[in-house]
C-alpha cells in the first residue's frame, strides 16, 4: 500500500471511530468501515429487497411482487387479495380438487412492485406476460435474501474521502436501507453502529454485534430459509458448466484487476485451466463437504494465480455466479461469474 493510501485509511478509521464514539462511548461497538463495493454491504441491500417471493402462485417471478390489494379468479371462484394471509386462500382453491386447471386469472389492472422497489402500473394481461416473460431472460439474477429481518432504526456513520465529510443517518425501514447503499458513492466509507437486532427465519431474535456475526448470519438464511433454494442446483454441474471470469477477489485488500483478462474452465477430472491471451495455466480444483459446509480447494503453480490457492468456503452460488469466502483472522473473498 502506497504512503497516501495508509494515510487515507487512517484518516477514514479515525473520523469513523470518532464520529461513532461522539454518539455510543462503548469502544467495543467499533467496527471495520465497508464500502459500495465489499461483500456484506451487497449482501445487507438483498436482505433490504422487497420480499417478493410470497405471490409466486400468482404472478410466477421472484423479481416482483403484486401490490396489495386486488382480486383473482381461481377455479371460478373470485378471491381478494387484501393481506398476506390471503395467499393461502389462493393456494387452498388451487389444492382442493385435484381436476380443475388451478389458472390464477389476475383482475386487471395492477401495479407491480419490483425487488429494487421501483413500482409500475400493469393495465392487461398482455402487459403482465411481457414483464413476467422479461424477468424470465435473468433466471440466476441474484436476489432477495430471504429468512433475516432487521430491526429498525439502526445507525450508520459514514465518511466521504472526496469531501472529507463525516457525519451519521439513521435508517427506518428496509426501503431506506436498500436506498442508502444503492446511493453510496465510491468514495464513500460506512460503519454500522451495533448492536443491530435481527429475526431469523425461525423466528428468532438475535443481537449482532459486528460485521462477521451480521455476514454469518446472512449466510445462516441463504443455507437455511426455504424461500432462498425455490432451485436446487448441483455445484459440480454448475461450475463445469462453461468458462468464468473473476469479478471480485479481496485478500487483505481487493485485488481483482490482477486477474482481469483470465478466463476459467472447470473440468470434471478436477482440473482448471486459466487463461489469458494466448497463454495458459492449468491447476487442480476439488470440491467436498466438511461438516455440512461445501468447501473449495483451489491450486496452482505460478503467480499470480497461486494467490488463489486455498481451501474456501462456498458462501452461495447459482449457474451464472460463485462467490467464496476464507475466514481467519480477517475475510477473503473469491468470486466467479459466468463470462
Amino acid at each position: 500500500m502506497f504512503p497516501s493510501q495508509k494515510y487515507l485509511s487512517l484518516a477514514v478509521a479515525l473520523l469513523l471511530l470518532s464520529c461513532q464514539s461522539e454518539m455510543d462511548e462503548q469502544s467495543n461497538n467499533r467496527q471495520a468501515t465497508i464500502t459500495n463495493a465489499s461483500p456484506l454491504t451487497t449482501y445487507l441491500q438483498r436482505v433490504a429487497m422487497v420480499q417478493t417471493v410470497q405471490d409466486n402462485v400468482i404472478d410466477g417471478s421472484s423479481y416482483c411482487t403484486i401490490k396489495l390489494p386486488y382480486t383473482v379468479t381461481v377455479n371460478s371462484q373470485k378471491i381478494a387479495v387484501n393481506t398476506i394471509a390471503d395467499y393461502q386462500k389462493v393456494l387452498d382453491n388451487i389444492n382442493a380438487n385435484t381436476y380443475d386447471d388451478d389458472i390464477v386469472h389476475i383482475d386487471f389492472p395492477v401495479t407491480m412492485v419490483y425487488y429494487n422497489y421501483i413500482e409500475k402500473l400493469i393495465p392487461n394481461e398482455a402487459d403482465f406476460n411481457s414483464l413476467i416473460a422479461f424477468w424470465n431472460l435473468y433466471p440466476d439474477l441474484l436476489s432477495k435474501i430471504n429468512g433475516l429481518n432487521i430491526n429498525y432504526p439502526i445507525t450508520i456513520n459514514s465518511y466521504n474521502s472526496a469531501n472529507q465529510m463525516a457525519g451519521s443517518q439513521s435508517i427506518v425501514s428496509d426501503q431506506a436501507f436498500f436506498n442508502f447503499i444503492k446511493n453510496l458513492k465510491p468514495s464513500e466509507y460506512i460503519s454500522l453502529r451495533y448492536p443491530i437486532s435481527i429475526v431469523d427465519y425461525n423466528n428468532q431474535t438475535k443481537s449482532i454485534t459486528n460485521n462477521l456475526e451480521f455476514e454469518n448470519a446472512i449466510k445462516y438464511a441463504i443455507d437455511y430459509c426455504p424461500e432462498n433454494n425455490i432451485a436446487t442446483l448441483d455445484f459440480a454441474q454448475a461450475i463445469t458448466n462453461g468458462s468464468w471470469e473473476i469479478p471480485y477477489f479481496f485478500d487483505d485488500s481487493e485485488k481483482t484487476a490482477s486477474y482481469n483478462g483470465y478466463s476459467f474452465v472447470f473440468k470434471n477430472d478436477n482440473t482448471v485451466v486459466a487463461t489469458k491471451g494466448a497463454t495458459s495455466q492449468t491447476g487442480q480444483w476439488e470440491s467436498t463437504v466438511v461438516y455440512g459446509a461445501r468447501e473449495v480447494k483451489i491450486e496452482f503453480a505460478a503467480e499470480p494465480l497461486n494467490k488463489l490457492n486455498r481451501n474456501w468456503k462456498l458462501f452461495e452460488f447459482n449457474n451464472s455466479q460463485v462467490r467464496l469466502r476464507d475466514v481467519s483472522s480477517s475475510t477473503d473473498y473469491l468470486y466467479f461469474q459466468k463470462k
